[in-house]
């Protein structure tokens, strides 16, 4: 008890309580020992109320606050936990007095005063004489205000009218209540404690009781709703199918309500009125009265069942009645045997379900009349909700935990997360959305998911919660929107915050995408995920899609879902399983692609295959788990396992287990040989590996392996048991590692024995070096030649075998350099200056060789030597500067040429006295090509012109000087001049070949032929040709060439009388007679008829005295640019008049469907002829190279050799 007293102005506690003195004294007296609060306040007081202060830190819930009204001014604060700190709050004069105010919510204060204002503050200290709303309710004056926590509104009454206001938003105005006719106003109001009433007394003394909420009921069926619109009318509607709401008019203010498939009932106390619903009309079928009051109803299509004092009536809606004969027409529950109280029951198509206080849940099966599923709960069971076909059931035990039950299976899932607060549940009735559904109390609806397909098993998940407004009741859930009554008579839709996804999503960011993505997945909404997924077009959240299809043994959305984002090896994996039916199988496989190992073995074991178990451990290369799987499952497949784990053990290191599961692997059937010796094969080596020496190497010895023996002896060799290991690998015929450890036993015999078989350097040497330690040389040499220790070679045979060509030639072969310094001190030592100045330059000592090449008089050997070689060029320089001493212009030229020096070496070329093969010359043109200087260049044609010694040199130098310094017009001018002259000097092979090797020079620069230089080239291959036709007896070929040589004969001075002869000869072999006299007739001239060669002379004269003009006519052919018709032989076209290539090997004019080109020299030839001669003859006859005829290609498209080539002529 706590005490407050006044006193004068401090008015004393009792004085408020004299007609309770006596009582007031017993209680003083029994708490003399307490402490009694004094405080003065400056005006009477008035209204006095306790309450809580608003603070920061709750440190009691206890009312510790005293605030009273003083002098009608001030509001007066006095905190018993604080009581040296009241708080006297003053308010604006424009307010007038305080009529009456309220504590309400968490320390906040209403005041009215008289002038009609209406004002709320804070008692936070912080918040303190800070106003949070006013607002003037009333013009005239305000009487009275009040407030219901419960409605969560407040009232103020003033003038004629009541104002009301909703707690949490002050600035809207709820209702107002207009009352004309109470002319003198108004004076006080109170709520009940429910909020359901409000009264208002006037000052002429009547009183007035407003209904400010209705009863909140209501029902569901499928998706028809029944709820009260107002006391005496209940409104029956269905949004989801679109009807037209029907309002019901009742006879009574109902206590309950219940809707079916055809009927509506309400009722009160023990009393129910039943009313059929037809499509366009509500009618009244009857009215029922039941052994108790009614507690709750539901409804189906033809039976009510209604709850009363622990027992249901179930009974057909338009049957007989109660007291019906008949069996299905009505039936208590439970029988008067059982002796248990019916808590909570529900009604479905087909079930009657109920829990009693004992914790049993029963279905009663309608159709046939009898009970066929009984669970028994662990406590009372006090609501039950069945899903809309009955085959979940969630039920709220008398601990407030929440459950699922399912009677096909008899299983019980705890719902997680839940609620002690809940009121209810609700089923989704979306068919695609079956175990979906919410449980709600007064403030919020949890969203939960039963999940009874998935890999992990069945079970509840809790996918979010949603903030259901204030007084709200859900009545329906729908596709994620949840219908719920309000306290005015109305409904109110809303979408739950986890199907966020089910409005727009075209102008969200990727995080928002994101988060409806995990709710799609979360309530199995595939079809939408996918969607999202589509937006989102990110592979993570393809990935989530399908891993959550797996979770759920969606295959089929699984494929498609892989499919899209390229996972190829999920979509193979998915496709081989998914016509398995059987769940446990299918699980298994689903659980073992997502990665749950465990979970997957499980499921193999519970399904028809449990092998696959064994199987997946096997591919997992889990090999302990596969062998204890193997124990039950497969016996045979232990030995394979085994050794599959000894092998991993031994990875590990674990090789006394290791070796144990070897054994273990040894099946002794030669069906398995293979796998018996790599299981001894493991015996062999953990045996060592844990000690047992003798025995593994026994075993090792035993077995066939090689690769064995060598694994063995590795092992062995790390162990130090060098013995042991070098008998392993020599048994293995691995002998170069046999002698690498019988070397470190210094076991010599051992390794002389093995080295003809040895092939590694490194042993080699190793033996080599004990042996040349012994003394024992020959064979010392023969291992340092193994181990190619060339340098210890020659030494030994330089200084203990004396064999010196054997040096020497080694040297030769491996150029050594240490090895040709030995060589060269051992020859410096007899005297032999040239083998010594040879090998000294093989050494690179080039200065030493120098020098003893000055001292004895050997520089032409060095300069020879050092010219092969790649020396510097103060080498050269050196070699240089003494042959210009010697006067030896030659070798100092060509000195001078190779350091660069191309002036001085140029001045020596030119004082270098000829020679048969003018070498000096030609090292001077090759001088100044390298040079590149117009000096130089000039100096060397007045030399060779003979303007500096007067005595001109061959012009074919004056070609090759153009040749080197790439001047190739100058040189094709050139080129001619001397083809000219080799041809009037009857050199026609000399002329030929330089005019070829021009053209060729000038087709690779892409420089155009000068039309001389080819006309020349053709006339003299066609004499060229005409020698070989004649030759392999081709008359008529070798006919027509001549005629063309003889055409052009003013080319050939020097035979011009043998040529026409020829000529002569060969058309008359050929047939050619008109040709033959033409070219006779020319030979009987007086300049040549004494000249002809008297073998033929009378021949001649007998053509010409016996003419014969009959001539065979010449073939044609097309022309390759135009495909005009032409004699074979013709190579100017008279229709595009185009000059024609020829062939090489025939002399005739190119044809496009029988091209080829020489592979060296790439001019063009007929395909067939130039076959023809390769088979006589293996030379081209331009080039004279040698042609594989398998290399001859037949060319399909010639293009390219018929365009004009580029350059200037």
């Amino acid at each position: 008890m706590q005490c407050l007293s006044y006193y004068g102005l401090e008015l004393e506690l009792y004085l408020l309580l004299e007609p309770q003195r006596e009582t007031y004294l017993y209680i003083t007296d029994k708490l003399l020992a307490r402490f009694l609060f004094l405080t003065s306040v400056s005006s009477d007081p008035s209204d006095m109320q306790f309450s809580v202060m608003k603070t920061d830190e709750r440190v009691s819930t206890r009312e510790s606050t005293v605030s009273v009204v003083v002098g009608k001014k001030t509001l007066f604060l006095f905190n018993l936990n604080d009581p040296d700190n009241p708080i006297d709050l003053t308010f604006q004069q424009a307010y007038g007095s305080i009529v009456s105010y309220r504590w309400y919510g968490d320390g906040y204060i209403m005041i009215g005063f008289s002038r009609g204002c209406l004002v709320v503050i804070s008692t936070h200290i912080r918040e303190i004489g800070q106003e949070i709303f006013q607002a003037h309710n009333h013009k005239d004056n305000l009487s009275s205000i009040a407030i219901s926590q419960s409605l969560n509104k407040a009232a103020s009454c003033g003038d004629n009218c009541i104002k009301i206001h909703d707690l949490s938003d002050l600035r809207e105005m709820y209702a107002i209540i207009s009352l004309d006719d109470e002319n003198k106003g108004v004076d006080k109001l109170a709520w009940t404690d429910d909020g359901q009433l409000l009264a208002v007394s006037s000052r002429i003394g009547s009183l007035h009781v407003f209904l400010t909420k209705l009863p909140i009921l209501g029902d569901a069926c499928n998706t028809r709703i029944a709820y009260l619109t107002s006391l005496l009318e209940v409104t029956i509607a269905n949004h989801v199918e679109r009807e037209l709401p029907v309002t019901v008019s009742v006879e009574v203010e109902p206590s309950f309500v219940a809707i079916g498939v055809y009927h509506l009932a309400v009722g009160m106390n023990n009393r129910a009125w039943f009313y059929a619903l037809g499509e366009n009309n509500v009618k009244k079928l009857k009215d029922v009265e039941y052994l108790g009051t009614v507690a709750s109803m539901h409804l189906n299509s033809d039976y009510a069942a209604a709850l009363f004092e622990g027992k249901v009536q179930l009974h057909m809606v338009e049957g007989e009645g109660l007291d019906a004969q008949e069996e299905r027409e009505t039936r208590l529950f439970p029988a008067d045997d059982d002796k248990y109280q019916i808590l909570c029951h529900a009604l479905t198509s087909d079930f009657l379900i109920y829990g009693t206080d004992t914790g049993v849940i029963n279905y009663f099966h309608i159709e046939d009349w009898q009970y066929v599923n009984e669970y028994r709960h662990s406590v009372s069971v006090r609501k039950v909700f069945p899903d809309p076909n009955g085959t979940r059931l969630a039920f709220i035990d008398d601990k407030s935990d929440g459950f699922v039950y399912c009677p096909v299976n008899d299983r019980l899932y705890e719902i997680p997360d839940f609620s002690p607060n809940i009121k209810g549940i609700l089923w989704e009735h979306w068919p695609m959305d079956k175990g979906v559904f919410v449980a709600f109390d007064d403030d919020k609806a949890y969203t939960y998911v039963f999940y009874k397909d998935a890999i992990q098993g069945s079970k509840i998940i809790l996918a979010g919660g949603t903030e259901v407004p204030f007084s709200h009741k859900p009545l329906l859930l729908y596709n994620g929107e949840l219908t719920c009554q309000t306290p005015s008579g109305k409904t109110n839709n809303m979408y739950l915050s986890t199907h966020r996804f089910l409005g727009n999503l075209k102008d969200l960011g990727p995080n928002e995408l994101t988060q409806m993505l995990t709710q799609t997945l979360t309530l199995k909404r595939f079809s939408e995920a996918w969607e999202l997924c589509r937006l989102l077009n990110d592979q993570s959240g393809w990935n989530e899609l399908g891993k959550a299809c797996l979770y759920h043994m969606e295959v089929d959305f699984a494929i498609r879902v892989y499919r899209t984002f390229g996972n190829a090896g999920m979509v193979m994996s998915l496709e081989q399983i998914k016509g398995i039916e059987e769940h446990n199988l299918l699980a298994g496989h689903l659980a073992m692609f997502t990665g749950d190992f465990n979970l997957a073995q499980d499921w193999y074991l519970a399904s028809s295959c449990p092998v696959a178990a064994l199987e997946m451990r096997k591919d997992l290369q889990h090999w302990d788990s596969a062998l204890q799987l193997a124990k039950r499952l497969a016996p045979d497949q232990i030995p394979f396992l085994s050794k599959e784990y000894a092998m991993q053990l031994e990875f590990t290191g674990d090789y006394s287990n290791a070796l144990l599961h070897y054994e273990k692997g040894i099946t002794g059937n030669n069906k398995y040989q293979d796998h018996d010796e790599a299981c001894l094969a493991g015996v062999a080596q953990m045996s060592i590996r844990v000690g047992d020496i003798r025995r593994g190497v026994n075993q090792a010895i035993k077995h066939p392996s090689r690769l064995l023996k060598r694994d063995c002896g590795a092992i062995l060799e790390n162990m130090k048991q060098f013995s042991e290991a070098a008998q392993l690998y020599e048994k293995g015929q691995y002998y170069d590692k046999a002698a690498s450890v019988y070397i470190r036993c210094k076991n010599w015999a051992k390794v002389g024995e093995l080295l003809p078989h040895v092939s590694s350097p490194k042993i080699h040497l190793q033996y080599a070096k004990a042996k040349e330690a012994d003394g024992r040389y020959n064979e010392a040499v023969i291992a340092y030649e193994h181990a190619k220790q060339w340098d210890s070679v020659i030494r030994l045979y330089l200084d203990h075998l004396n064999n010196p060509e054997k040096a020497v030639n080694i040297v030769r072969e491996t150029q050594s350099l240490d090895g040709a310094k030995m060589v060269a001190r051992f020859f410096l030592q007899l005297g032999d200056y040239g083998s010594a100045i040879q090998f000294l330059v093989m050494s690179k000592c080039n200065n030493e060789a120098f020098t003893l090449a000055q001292q004895h008089n050997k520089m032409e050997i060095y300069a020879d030597i050092i010219s092969s070689e790649s020396a510097t060029n103060e080498d050269y320089q050196s070699i240089a500067l003494y042959f210009e001493e010697e006067k030896k212009h030659f070798q100092a030229g060509k000195f001078f040429l190779l350091c660069g020096q191309y002036g001085r070496a140029l001045k020596h070329f030119m004082k270098s006295p000829g020679t048969e093969d003018n070498l000096a010359i030609e090292m001077a043109i090759e001088t100044v090509g390298r040079a590149k200087d117009e000096a130089l260049t000039n100096q060397l044609i007045d030399y060779l012109m003979g303007e500096s010694d007067g005595m001109p040199k061959d012009a074919k130098y004056l070609f090759h000087l153009y040749m080197a310094l790439k001047q190739y017009k100058e040189a094709a001018r050139t080129a001619i001049i001397i083809a000219r002259e080799e041809q009037c000097s009857g050199n026609y092979r000399n002329a030929h070949d330089v005019l070829f090797s021009m053209y060729s020079e000038l087709k690779t620069q892409k420089i155009k032929i000068p039309s001389e230089m080819a006309t020349n080239l053709m006339i003299l291959h066609s004499y060229m040709l005409a020698k070989t036709h004649i030759k392999h007896g081709d008359h008529m070929k070798g006919a027509r060439m001549l005629i063309r040589v003889a055409n052009n004969i003013s080319k050939f001075p020097s035979h011009v009388v043998q040529i026409l002869t020829s000529v002569v000869i060969e058309c008359h072999r050929a047939g050619l007679k008109n040709s033959a006299f033409s070219f006779a007739a020319m030979l009987m001239r007086p300049e040549y008829r004494n000249k002809i060669d008297l073998k033929y002379k009378k021949k001649i004269e007998a053509v010409v005295r016996h003419p014969s003009t009959t001539a065979i006519e010449e073939p044609t052919t097309a022309c390759p640019y135009c495909a005009f018709q032409l004699p074979e032989c013709e190579l100017l076209c008279p229709s595009c008049k185009n000059n024609l290539p020829y062939c090489i090997a025939t002399g005739r004019h190119m044809v496009q469907d029988d091209w080829t080109v020489c592979p060296h020299c790439d001019f063009p030839a007929l395909y067939s002829e130039f076959k023809n001669m390769l088979e006589t003859e293996n030379t081209c006859p331009m080039c004279s190279e040698r042609i594989d005829i398998a290399h001859l290609k037949k060319i399909n498209d010639c293009t390219q050799y018929l365009t004009p080539e580029n350059g200037d002529q």
